[in-house]
């Protein structure tokens, strides 16, 4: 067989390697989404900063407070979607790497 010819164990590894690539596109989406949340507390908190002087603090405690603690929420969200991205994109960048180290053709493929 000439080196142009794939084999099926070839196309089985390009197959593979098309579903680590996919998994790396769904995590790199979760750590945008992640990154997303974790903005919009701080952007929310810069607001009220912003327009401290309109108001008093102890006539909206009742509504700063439970804002507060949902912001707080919102950002432990965000964090552990990042780190968990994170951790889940290295897994699959050392997988990818293995591959390309096994499988010559995927490595000028993925050059």
């Amino acid at each position: 067989m000439s080196d142009e010819m794939e084999t099926p164990m070839d196309l089985v590894v390009i197959q593979e390697m098309q579903l680590l690539l996919a998994e790396k596109r769904t995590v790199l989406a979760t750590l945008r989404t992640g990154i997303a949340i974790f903005a919009f507390p701080l952007s929310i908190l810069s607001v009220l900063v912003a327009t401290s002087k309109s108001y008093n603090l102890h006539e909206v405690a009742q509504w700063l407070v439970p804002m507060l603690l949902i912001n707080l929420g919102l950002i432990a969200l965000a964090v552990y979607l990042i780190v968990r991205a994170l951790r889940k994109l290295s897994h699959y960048d050392r997988l990818i790497q293995e591959y390309k180290r096994h499988h010559s053709r995927l490595a000028k493929l993925l050059a």
